[in-house]
């Protein structure tokens, strides 16, 4: 996918990489790899606890068939 950068250094991440790979607006990690650039989400435990169970704080904007994949698969 291409995109562009603006004389301010700006780029727009396309909202289907953003969705992909859960980025929302707020603080990001940011750092050079070689010839590439890498953008990460501060490390932060997606759980907290809410009385007495730990629930995700945020997450993905998922369809429900892939919430049910993501059940699944932590019962395998």
């Amino acid at each position: 996918m291409i995109t562009t950068m603006d004389k301010a250094g700006r780029v727009v991440i396309p909202k289907a990489i953003r969705r992909a790979a859960g980025l929302t607006p707020g603080p990001l990690e940011i750092a050079v790899e070689g010839a590439g650039v890498r953008i990460d989400v501060p490390t932060q435990s997606p759980l907290v606890e809410v009385d007495g169970r730990l629930v995700l704080r945020s997450g993905p904007d998922w369809s429900a068939d892939e919430w049910r994949e993501f059940r699944l698969a932590d019962q395998r």
